[in-house]
């Protein structure tokens, strides 16, 4: 059996695609860099993350772009030889504006050095790019409506693509306006039997989502909407495990199996429907489906909603090796696992090499800036875990801080920092953000801070339980002071403040350093582990 969710964590939208015995999933990454999120599998049920391919300025530049803006709703194909990613670049999230821009990139192999992006277009989001049997290659995406009492989510868009011309070509044609549903998007085009197939997420990405499926013998149209409804939904299950699925593409086994992928959620246990979190923020999951004798795109188990335990395909069993838990800093890059936040240019803000067996990280601007944020961190994938790290940093006034933060963007963190002032010295606090629009922190260590020692290392803690977080700190590792706060982390959740549908990635657990007199002063991290339970 294949355990749901296959990717944990934030990794939403997924796009698959097999080349030979191997398969790939692609997700969103949004303001995180670098840029889309690859994994790699032999059996559909074993994931290892792969690569990240938009790494350079060229591709990808998300200065300043706001949060759960960026990257969103890549999609991965490959066709003789050639591997093909198209996505969105998102430079605007409230109001009536989106600002979506597309582009592709190609390259011969997955891990390598994908290529100088291409232009496509900016009329919508969720980009997707379908190779037709007859070679000609189509650019799906949904259209965004900017205009007063319309839907803004105005249909799917068809477009040819020429790669000769590295450009799109003729008109752009409406093939589908949606259904009753709404909020119709992430496109992908198939062609099975006599049909091309539309497969559509509606909805919205949040408890009413689904994935629709509608048909066409011509590419172009019309498109008769399934009458059997979603082919996935848990929107009439609130008391589903998996949650706000939708967001689909599947893929064909060697052997004719077909796997749907999709996005998830899992809230936390024991909270009523009106006051779901989920700080593990939208994952991948998978099902398997198969074609009814009517022609249309069923779960194998007959009905549209998720299971946590789906069969596996008939193939080998793969697994990978573990990940290690602890990064000493010893190697020329930082682990696949850690990520930063909007910039290409990452050796502004950090180095391995400064201090050969730490992380450093330059202080600058204050957490949850859209600019140049000095912060790393990794994806928190399960309920319970624990991170710890180890911190030299010796500030020299208040506005240096250094830390431990369990961060989801500008309005949701929970942050134990070091820092210093005139009466307390150096000392120990926190900081936090509970999804105030406004981005009001509180401190609830305010009025009594923990007074630190000069020149000595600190180490730093974080234990998550379900919502429970406790921070702790110790001088030697080994004899462990709890901060005598209880800090709720299911605050740091897509739902919480501005709400869900207007937060889209999850919860990392990471370090970080700011230093708003602008000096730059530096915290060296001597390791990062983070260990599940």
């Amino acid at each position: 059996m294949i355990e749901n969710p296959v990717l944990r964590g934030f990794n939403p939208d997924p796009s698959i695609c097999r080349v030979g015995d191997d398969y790939y999933i692609a997700t969103s990454t949004f303001e995180w860099y670098p840029g889309v999120q690859i994994h790699h599998s032999r059996d559909l049920k074993h994931w290892r993350l792969l690569t990240r391919p938009l790494r350079r300025a060229s591709q990808l530049d998300l200065t300043g772009e706001p949060d759960s803006c960026g990257v969103w709703a890549p999609c991965l194909s490959w066709h003789d030889g050639v591997f093909y990613l198209v996505y969105t670049d998102v430079r605007r999230f409230d109001g009536n504006f989106k600002d979506t821009h597309n582009y592709l990139v190609t390259c011969e192999s997955v891990d390598g050095d994908w290529s100088e992006p291409v232009y496509l277009n900016s009329s919508g989001f969720d980009p997707s790019l379908f190779h037709d049997a007859d070679g000609r290659k189509w650019l799906t995406n949904m259209l965004w409506d900017h205009r007063p009492e319309t839907n803004f989510f105005g249909g799917i868009l068809l477009q040819e693509y020429c790669a000769a011309r590295q450009a799109l070509v003729g008109e752009a044609v409406n093939i589908f306006p949606g259904s009753e549903l709404g909020f119709t998007e992430a496109p992908h085009l198939y062609r099975h039997g006599n049909f091309y197939y539309l497969l559509t997420a509606e909805g919205g990405t949040g408890y009413g989502h689904a994935v629709t499926m509608a048909r066409a013998k011509n590419i172009a149209g019309p498109y008769q909407l399934d009458p059997g409804g979603s082919v996935i939904s848990a929107r009439d299950f609130p008391h589903s495990p998996l949650q706000r699925t939708g967001h689909g593409d599947f893929v064909e086994t060697a052997a004719g199996e077909l796997y749907l992928v999709f996005l998830c959620s899992r809230p936390l246990p024991g909270l009523s429907a009106g006051r779901r979190r989920s700080p593990l923020g939208r994952e991948t999951a998978i099902e398997k489906v198969a074609w009814t004798n009517d022609g249309w795109l069923r779960l194998a188990r007959g009905d549209s909603l998720p299971a946590q335990q789906v069969a596996a395909p008939d193939l080998p069993r793969h697994p990978w090796p573990p990940a290690p838990a602890r990064d000493d800093f010893n190697g020329a890059g930082l682990a696949i696992d850690f990520q930063w936040l909007r910039t290409p240019r990452p050796e502004e803000f950090y180095s391995l090499a400064e201090r050969p067996g730490y992380l450093r990280l330059k202080g600058r601007e204050s957490l949850g800036s859209w600019y140049t944020q000095a912060l790393v961190a990794r994806r928190q994938q399960a309920f319970r875990f624990s991170a710890v790290t180890k911190i030299e940093f010796e500030p020299r006034h208040f506005q240096q801080m250094a830390g431990l933060v369990s961060y989801y963007n500008a309005s949701k963190y929970h942050y134990l920092y070091i820092s210093r002032d005139g009466q307390l010295g150096k000392h120990l606090a926190i900081m936090s953000c509970h999804g105030d629009p406004g981005l009001a922190a509180v401190f609830p260590l305010q009025h009594e801070p923990i007074a630190l020692p000069d020149r000595q290392p600190v180490y730093l803690r974080a234990d998550i339980d379900y919502q429970r977080l406790v921070f702790s700190w110790s001088l030697d590792g080994e004899k462990w002071q709890r901060v005598p706060v209880v800090l709720d982390n299911g605050l740091i959740a897509d739902e919480v403040g501005r709400g869900e549908g207007a937060s889209f990635t999850g919860a990392f657990i990471g370090m970080c350093c700011q230093d708003l007199a602008g000096t730059q002063l530096p915290a060296d991290f001597d390791f990062f582990e983070y260990l599940e339970i």
